[in-house]
């Protein structure tokens, strides 16, 4: 079943553990950003019309080791993404392409 582009936000919240919020962007009509606040602070957002996710540093205050890591596992992680994406659409394109021919071929026939 194909589904349209939706933004699904979840919350669970169980006795005795921390809260957790669960955000899954599953839309086209999804912004990436990132910028330095005039504070010198760094952010990374994500955000569609029903949502935000927004990355910064530890506490909103000054850059620490664990923070670049952070980053640099994020932007691997984006790479990967990336590479992924381009991969698959490329497949999906060439089968389309190759069923789109075959229907063409057997119409000419």
């Amino acid at each position: 079943m194909a589904r349209g582009p939706y933004t699904h936000v979840s919350m669970s919240i169980d006795p005795g553990r921390r809260p957790r919020i669960g955000v899954s962007f599953y839309t086209p009509v999804l912004r990436a950003g990132a910028r330095v606040l005039e504070s010198g602070r760094p952010f990374l957002s994500l955000e569609s019309d029903e949502a935000n996710v927004t990355v910064s540093t530890t506490g909103a205050g000054p850059v620490t080791a664990g923070d670049v890591e952070v980053a640099r596992q994020i932007f691997n992680a984006a790479a990967r993404y990336l590479a992924d994406c381009e991969r698959l659409h490329a497949d999906q394109s060439a089968d389309s392409d190759h069923l789109t021919s075959s229907v063409v071929d057997e119409t000419a026939a």
